[in-house]
C-alpha cells in the first residue's frame, strides 16, 4: 500500500501547447475607464442643470450605457457564450421595465 501523493507540476510541460488569448491591452481599459468617468460627470452635471422633463430619460439612458459598458468590458460578457448574452439582455430589459414601472406607479413622469 502506497501513501505517496502525486502533485501537479507547476512548471511547463513540453507536451502541452500554450496559446495566448487575444485580449485588450491596458490602454483599452484606460479608455473605457475614461469614458465611464465622462459619463458619470455628465450624470452629475445633469443633476445641477434644470432641463425639465428630459432629465429622467437622459439619466436613465446614461445609466444604461454605463452598465452595459461595465458588463461587456470588465465582466467580459462580450466573449462569453450566446446563452449568457440572452440571459443578460433579458434580465437587463426586465430591470429597466420594472424601474420605469415603479416610477410610473408613483406618477413620477406626470410631475411638472
Amino acid at each position: 500500500m502506497s501513501t505517496a501523493v502525486e502533485h501537479a507540476s507547476t512548471g511547463t510541460d513540453p507536451n502541452v501547447e500554450h496559446t495566448e488569448h487575444a485580449g485588450h491591452g491596458n490602454s483599452h481599459y484606460y479608455l473605457v475607464a475614461l469614458a465611464l468617468a465622462i459619463l458619470t460627470g455628465l450624470e452629475v452635471l445633469l443633476s445641477y442643470i434644470d432641463i425639465g422633463a428630459a432629465f429622467m430619460p437622459l439619466l436613465l439612458i446614461l445609466m444604461m450605457i454605463k452598465f452595459v459598458m461595465v458588463v461587456l468590458e470588465f465582466m467580459h460578457l462580450r466573449k462569453d457564450a450566446k446563452v449568457f448574452h440572452y440571459l443578460f439582455w433579458s434580465g437587463f430589459l426586465l430591470a429597466v421595465a420594472v424601474y420605469i414601472g415603479f416610477l410610473a406607479t408613483f406618477k413620477f413622469f406626470l410631475q411638472p
